[in-house]
């Protein structure tokens, strides 16, 4: 049984997603004693605090509430971090005290053009400075989505990036067994 929960959120809602591939790569090469999900944020509306809360932002506040750890596949678009995965931190970060988020592990990881997705990353360590998660600063997983890291679905078939996101699954697990502890 599971100890430790990791949700995974990707900042693409392509299919053949990369980002999301490297989230599937997470979930298969987890330490023993985590599992993981990925969420599913491709029915959250545009954020608009005049809405009333959407289910579908209910159902990823209540997904992340119950998870121990963030894993943030964050593609590169124009520079900077994807608007959806923007848009579900927004949504997030709209309940009282950022309760879902509030202190919580976290890290990132992304595949986007020549480096990787180093921009948009920087930018999103930005957001979650407001947000207090706890993110980690080592290993780091930039990805270049178009080399032949990747299968036309997205899947990761590289051992080097494999292994460097099965490093970084082992270092989120030992940081967030030592925010519980």
């Amino acid at each position: 049984m599971a100890d430790l929960t990791f949700v995974g959120i990707s900042g693409s809602l392509r299919q053949a997603s990369r980002n999301t591939g490297l989230l599937r790569c997470c979930a298969a090469h987890l330490p023993a004693s985590v599992r993981m999900e990925i969420a599913d944020i491709s029915a959250l509306p545009f954020y608009n605090a005049d809405l009333e809360k959407p289910k579908a932002a209910q159902a990823l506040i209540e997904q992340v509430s119950r998870a121990d750890a963030l894993v943030l596949a964050c593609p590169e678009y124009n520079y900077s971090l994807a608007p959806a995965l923007k848009n579900a931190l927004d949504w997030l970060s709209r309940e009282p005290n950022l309760a879902p988020l509030n202190g919580k592990a976290a890290c990132l990881l992304g595949a986007g053009g020549g480096m990787g997705s180093s921009r948009s990353q920087y930018h999103l360590r930005q957001v979650c400075v407001y947000l207090n998660l706890c993110l980690l600063n080592k290993p780091e997983v930039f990805s270049n989505a178009f080399g032949p890291a990747f299968a036309d679905n997205g899947d990761v078939q590289e051992p080097g990036l494999t292994k460097q996101v099965a490093d970084l699954m082992q270092a989120l697990a030992d940081r967030t067994r030592q925010l519980r502890a």
